[in-house]
């Protein structure tokens, strides 16, 4: 009786250990914790459109800025000066438009009487076109002058953060030598998770995913973004491929580029 009391208890047991043992192993399986480290999700380089030069530059490195925030203003005199040019050709050009329908009116008038001949009512519709011409030109001056004044201010497109400033008020720009933009924006409250995986790992993952990545012991939610196409190296037990997670965050948690992080994908 005893010896079947043992038996017994000795199947339960190994039953409970294999239970246990396949529940591991799949979470295992679907939740595996991976290392990689920290990215901007995007960096977008500002440069500005026109010659001149920087007449106010009130931004420094690290700092936060909402989108459409005014963060440099170029010399802005010329294209003042040419947009009050081209609303002076407006104001011109209406006047001549007023004159020109004027004559068309009276010429319409004479001929109807039969006082002028057909050239001079020709005369008069040619002289109507050309002015409406010149209207268009200076509207379209007045748009381009728009256009310039915008070009010497750069707003920011997103709210980000400052990460890098390569000039200073008074620098002069000139548009077609600007090797290095005159700042960088990244997105603020969002970062990337870089994981360095092999093809096998990669393939494990698909994007959209959930994640969690833990930072300085913080969690946060994310999902799979993208996979590498290309090897970013080659090693002896084969190629290494980018596995890249995005991930929200407050933006107070001061998170950087480089620091470690610990993703968990599901």
């Amino acid at each position: 009786m005893n010896i079947t009391l043992k038996c017994i208890n000795n199947n339960l047991l190994i039953k409970l250990a294999l239970t246990f043992f396949i529940v591991i192993t799949s979470l295992g399986a679907s939740a595996q914790q991976l290392s990689g480290r920290l990215e901007w999700v995007d960096k977008i380089e500002m440069r500005v459109l026109e010659d001149g030069f920087i007449e106010k530059m009130n931004i420094k490195i690290g700092q936060y800025v909402k989108k459409g925030s005014t963060l440099l203003v170029m010399d802005q005199r010329k294209a003042k000066a040419e947009l009050l040019k081209a609303k002076a050709m407006i104001a011109r050009s209406k006047v001549e438009m007023d004159d020109a329908d004027d004559e068309l009116k009276r010429a319409e008038e004479l001929y109807d009487r039969g006082l002028i001949a057909d050239e001079e009512l020709k005369d008069a519709k040619i002289k109507v076109a050309a002015v409406q011409a010149e209207s268009e030109s200076a509207n379209a001056a007045l748009a381009l002058a728009e256009v310039t004044l915008e070009r010497n201010i750069l707003r920011a497109p997103i709210n980000g953060i400052i990460i890098t400033k390569n000039n200073h008020e008074g620098g002069v720009i000139y548009k077609t030598q600007q090797r290095e933009p005159l700042f960088t924006i990244a997105p603020s409250g969002k970062m990337l998770a870089r994981i360095l995986v092999s093809s096998q790992v990669l393939k494990r993952y698909k994007p959209g995913q959930k994640a969690r990545v833990t930072v300085n012991g913080k969690h946060y939610n994310g999902f799979v973004y993208s996979q590498g196409v290309e090897a970013v190296r080659i090693e002896p037990k084969g190629a290494i491929y980018e596995l890249d997670i995005i991930f929200n965050h407050n933006p107070q948690d001061l998170l950087r580029p480089s620091e470690i992080a610990k993703v968990t994908i599901h």
